[in-house]
C-alpha cells in the first residue's frame, strides 16, 4: 500500500503530463485454482476477474478545485509541495486544475468515526453484516463506521452499477440524495468471502487509499496489448480506460509506503494470459498485515501520524453541495 505526495520532481513531471486528460476492480483462495495461481487456465477465471474490477470515481470535473480544497482542508498533509515546480521550469503559479490532481483524499491523523446509511430498504441483519465489514479497518486504525438511518457520510447503494468507492474526503462533496459506495446484489447470500474482498476493499477507497496494483513494479508485469485484448473482451473497455484502470503506474519516488504489494486488499487479481512472464498478480482478499500495519501509521488510534487515475462521475451543477466539515467526528 501506498500514500502519494507531489514531492519529487519526476513526479509532478508525470502528473502534469495526464492532468489535461484528468481535466479535459474474487476470492481467489476459494475461486481461483493453483493451476490458475501458475498462470494457467486464465479463460476459466474471466467471469471472476469481472466480478472483482472495481472502478472508483472522481468527482465532476468543476468540483475538482473545491474537493483538493476540502482534502487540504481537513488534512494539511495532503496538499502537494509545489515549490517543486519553479525548479522543473512548470509555468508559476501552477494552474489550480493542476493543484487539484496533485492533492491526495486522506482524513487526517485524528481518529474519526464515519456515519453510514443505505440508499435502499436494506435488512437490519444486512445493514449490520456490510458495516462489520467495513469496520475491519478499525482493528488497527483509528477509524469507525456507525450506522445512522439517513444521510450518513457514506452511503451505500447495492444497484447494477458494479462495485465502486469515491475516493477519501470526495464523499463529502456527494448530493445526499446519491451514493458514496455501491456493492452491487449484496444480501445475506453473499458468500462471506466476498464481504471481506468486496466491502472491505470499498471501504479502503472511502479511507483514501488508491489500487495497489497502479504500483510501477506490477504495472511492468503486464503485457500492454495482452491488456487491451483482455479487457475489451471481459470489461468492453477501450484502451484509454485500461491506461486508466490498469496501465498508468504511480511514481514510487512519489510514494510513502511499503513495498509493491500484490496480495493487498487495494490490488486487483489479474491473470496470468495478460502478464509478460506468464504468471498471474494474485490480488487481495483480505485486508493482510501489511494493509493493516500501514492503515494504522495513516490513521493511528492515538496521537498524530506523520493517489491513481479513477472513473470520472457527473450530476446537474445544481446539485452540488457544500462540505460540511462540523459533521466530521472525532472519536469513536
Amino acid at each position: 500500500m501506498a500514500r502519494q505526495t507531489g514531492d519529487p520532481r519526476e513526479a509532478l513531471r508525470r502528473i502534469v503530463e495526464i492532468a489535461d486528460e484528468v481535466i479535459n476492480y474474487t476470492d481467489s483462495s476459494d475461486r481461483v485454482s493453483s493451476s490458475h495461481r501458475n498462470g494457467a487456465d486464465d479463460d476459466a477465471v474471466a467471469p471472476y476477474i469481472h466480478e472483482a474490477v472495481c472502478t472508483p470515481k472522481s468527482l465532476p470535473k468543476r468540483l475538482l478545485e473545491k474537493a483538493a480544497r476540502t482534502a487540504t482542508q481537513l488534512n494539511p498533509v495532503n496538499a502537494p509541495v509545489l515549490e517543486q515546480a519553479a525548479a522543473m521550469g512548470l509555468p508559476a503559479p501552477l494552474e489550480p486544475q493542476f493543484i487539484a490532481v496533485l492533492t491526495t483524499k486522506y482524513w487526517g491523523p485524528q481518529v474519526r468515526r464515519f456515519t453510514v446509511s443505505f440508499m435502499e430498504t436494506t435488512p437490519a441483519a444486512l445493514r449490520a453484516r456490510i458495516v462489520n465489514h467495513m469496520n475491519a479497518w478499525a482493528r488497527t486504525a483509528g477509524v469507525s463506521f456507525v450506522e445512522t438511518s439517513r444521510d450518513g457520510q457514506v452511503r451505500i447503494a447495492r444497484g447494477a452499477s458494479g462495485y465502486w468507492s469515491y475516493l477519501g474526503t470526495d464523499i463529502l462533496l456527494i448530493p445526499r440524495n446519491r451514493p458514496t459506495m455501491n456493492l452491487q446484489g449484496f444480501s445475506m447470500s453473499t458468500p462471506e468471502s466476498e464481504y471481506k474482498r468486496v466491502v472491505r476493499h470499498e471501504t479502503g477507497h472511502t479511507l483514501g487509499f488508491p489500487h495497489e496494483h497502479m504500483r510501477r513494479e506490477l504495472v511492468a508485469r503486464i503485457d500492454r496489448q495482452k491488456a487491451y485484448d483482455y479487457f475489451l473482451r471481459t470489461q468492453g473497455w477501450d484502451p484509454a480506460t485500461v491506461d486508466q484502470q490498469v496501465l498508468t503506474p504511480l511514481d514510487e519516488r512519489s510514494l510513502i509506503g511499503t513495498p509493491a504489494d500484490q496480495t493487498s486488499i487495494m490490488c486487483y487479481q489479474l491473470p496470468g494470459s495478460i502478464t509478460v512472464d506468464g504468471r498471474p498478480i494474485l490480488g487481495g482478499v483480505d485486508i493482510n498485515v501489511t494493509d493493516a500495519t500501514f492503515a494504522s501509521r495513516i490513521y493511528p488510534k492515538v496521537g498524530r501520524a506523520a493517489a491513481s487515475v479513477v472513473e470520472q462521475d457527473e450530476w446537474p451543477e445544481a446539485e452540488d453541495v457544500e462540505a460540511d466539515l462540523t459533521d466530521i467526528r472525532v472519536g469513536v
